[in-house]
């Protein structure tokens, strides 16, 4: 059953107000609200219409005349709308709307990607993932099956919100002191997301107040605190309280829940389905390096912030050149008295000219007020990303430059981040030696670039090290050239336990079948959400599930938790009271997973020291299919993957 919201718009603003805002307006955007407005849409007959779509670039490179002639027509519709009660008329058909998407991005939106795409943007008012079930499950079945979910990041406050709108008992234990997860915990200077903001937040609760089109960490914490809010979830969490241990009973069909609080204090829980929703980038990790431990000055990993550290005026070294890094360097630079930057691999990286940008005045009145105007605006972020890049990755076995490209169109985006980073670079030849990745781009985490980060390397207080740290001593630190390099703050930003997923907890299923023992290095799951052996246990950004190329994690994970629901829904319909994934689905599955990723660019021989890989070389986080394919997958439950038992 659907849950359904019917859209209210008002328009409280004078005629002044009104044109001032559509300065900062979207123009492709706000055409689509203008056919929401009037019903009329002749504006896709029309000469006036956007030249293209692209990551981040919001205006469809329209000329400034026809973006001046749209604002015109706008503020008459605009004022005609308000004037008359904001009343709107029926909705475009299904036809008209594909015909506005083929318009909107310049370009075919195929047949198979409009149901997806109709859904998240929820032009009906119907959130079509919702899980405020009717009829299809009894109330007191629903109210006697008890769920746990471990962790309270972007997931866990996912799972709580369609648990509570199933009307299931549940509760959410978080190691944390609030809800977040990664923005709770990633303070360093510079953290931001790299996800559009307007694409980055839930289906069903879009944001208009973002200050920045790439939100720094705080206002991501706060987005998602006042999500538990809004939707009264506060009483469902635990925090400060980790999961030790999950057995499955197999006399009960329950799950016993072990948990320690930060006193020391522990607490035994019994679930009959667990979530983990811990994620994969939160176990903090520091690298193998002698003497770590007798510095002498103050240190920390950037995901473990030590809010003491004022960098002003200090000698700095910052190891690891990832994605924290390049967001912690520029935001720290202009401050330190001398700045080294110890990095293993060059990241590649694309031009964003506004991902420090603040959202204009304007376009947050048009965001709040306009009809629709946020829906297709969040289309307009979500499309260029979506599948979009997919044959990119895929490597030509006959492609005659594979030390630094897969395919031609691989090719093609070399070259243009090449030249991107030259471009900044100039003419400083030995800090363009530096930069220059040495594997295919796409190939390891690619990353979004204003400028700040080659501005930043090229200051003077400034040294690139392309070399590994060997030893930390009381004062600094040495390269594996012996060069010594002194430092009052040592910053470690050098990732994550990304291969060790749900460590350190202990689950153990039938049998007392130890996970981490079943995964090894080699952690695989259903769809990323369900393990044989492992009755009533789900994952939300399980293995395999991350993404590399385009989309959101939280369109991710809005799939996961439907799909988990509709589990749910399939054992309570039952008579029985275990579901279990089947040996024989899971295992075609995971060789399909395989055979699939052994052909995609984070397997070239060309990529070394990714954390996409395990110690073979083999990605276990990242999905190989398309976005569409998750969409698609976990949209309804096979009920024959699965056995049912009591």
């Amino acid at each position: 059953m659907s849950g359904t919201t019917k859209p209210a718009f008002s328009i409280p603003d004078d005629d002044a107000l009104i044109e001032r805002s559509l300065q900062d307006a979207s123009i492709p955007t706000l055409m689509m609200s203008m056919i929401h407005m009037t019903g009329d849409a002749s504006l896709l007959d029309g000469p006036i219409r956007p030249a293209g779509v692209y990551i981040n670039e919001y205006q469809g490179y329209m000329s400034e005349e026809d973006k001046a002639a749209v604002r015109a027509q706008a503020l008459d519709v605009i004022k005609a709308f308000r004037d008359g009660g904001c009343q709107l008329p029926p909705p475009p058909s299904p036809e008209t709307i594909h015909r506005m998407m083929n318009f909107f991005v310049a370009g075919d939106v195929p047949e198979d990607y409009v149901p997806m795409m109709l859904e998240e943007m929820e032009l009906d008012g119907t959130d079509q993932r919702s899980d405020a079930w009717g009829k299809e499950v009894p109330v007191a079945r629903r109210q006697q099956h008890k769920v746990l979910v471990i962790g309270g990041g972007m997931s866990g406050v996912l799972a709580a919100y369609r648990l509570q709108e199933a009307g299931i008992p549940f509760v959410v234990i978080e190691k944390n002191a609030s809800v977040g997860g990664t923005w709770f915990e990633n303070r360093y200077p510079g953290a931001r997301v790299d996800v559009g903001n307007h694409l980055y937040s839930y289906s069903f609760e879009p944001a208009h107040h973002w200050s920045q089109y790439f939100s720094p960490q705080n206002e991501l914490q706060q987005y998602f605190e006042g999500v538990v809010q809004h939707h009264q979830l506060q009483q469902h969490f635990r925090f400060n309280t980790e999961v030790t241990s999950a057995v499955f009973d197999e006399k009960a069909n329950q799950w016993i829940v072990d948990t320690v609080d930060k006193d020391g204090v522990t607490e035994q829980y019994v679930a009959n389905s667990v979530i983990s929703a811990v994620g994969q980038l939160n176990r903090p990790i520091l690298p193998d390096i002698p003497g770590i431990e007798s510095f002498k000055g103050q240190w920390c990993h950037s995901a473990a912030w030590d809010p003491a550290i004022d960098c002003t005026g200090k000698n700095v070294v910052v190891v690891g050149s990832g994605a924290s890094a390049f967001q912690l360097v520029p935001a720290i630079a202009g401050q330190v008295k001398h700045l080294t930057v110890f990095q293993r691999s060059a990241p590649w990286m694309f031009e964003n000219p506004i991902y420090h940008d603040r959202v204009p005045e304007g376009k947050k009145w048009c965001l709040q007020h306009l009809p629709f105007y946020t829906r297709w605006f969040r289309f307009l972020i979500f499309w260029p990303a979506c599948d979009g890049a997919y044959d990119t990755v895929f490597v030509d076995p006959d492609w005659p430059h594979q030390e630094r490209s897969v395919n031609e169109m691989n090719e093609f985006v070399y070259q243009m981040f090449s030249e991107y980073i030259k471009g900044q670079v100039g003419d400083d030849e030995e800090l363009l030696k530096k930069v220059i990745p040495d594997y295919a781009p796409m190939g390891k985490r690619t990353l979004q670039d204003n400028g700040s980060w080659l501005s930043a390397l090229k200051r003077d207080n400034v040294d690139l090290v392309t070399q590994g740290v060997a030893r930390v001593a009381e004062g600094g630190v040495y390269a594996e050239d012996g060069t010594f390099y002194p430092a009052d703050i040592i910053l470690y930003a050098t990732g994550f336990e990304t291969d060790r997923f749900l460590w350190p907890m202990e689950i153990r299923g039938r049998g007392g079948k130890l996970l981490s023992e079943q995964w090894g290095i080699e952690p695989s799951a259903y769809l990323g959400i369900t393990v044989p052996e492992f009755p009533n246990f789900y994952c939300m950004y399980g293995p395999g599930t991350n993404l590399a190329f385009g989309g959101s994690l939280i369109f991710n994970g809005e799939c996961q938790i439907r799909y988990i629901m509709e589990c749910l829904k399939a054992l309570m319909q039952s008579d029985k009271d275990r579901i279990e994934c089947k040996e024989e689905v899971h295992a075609d599955y995971q060789k399909r997973f395989r055979e699939l990723h052994a052909r995609l660019i984070w397997e070239h021989d060309s990529i070394k020291h990714s954390f996409y890989q395990n110690a073979e070389g083999k990605v276990t986080l990242l999905w190989p299919w398309k976005i569409l394919d998750m969409w698609r997958w976990t949209k309804d439950v096979n009920r024959d993957d699965y056995r049912f038992d009591s």
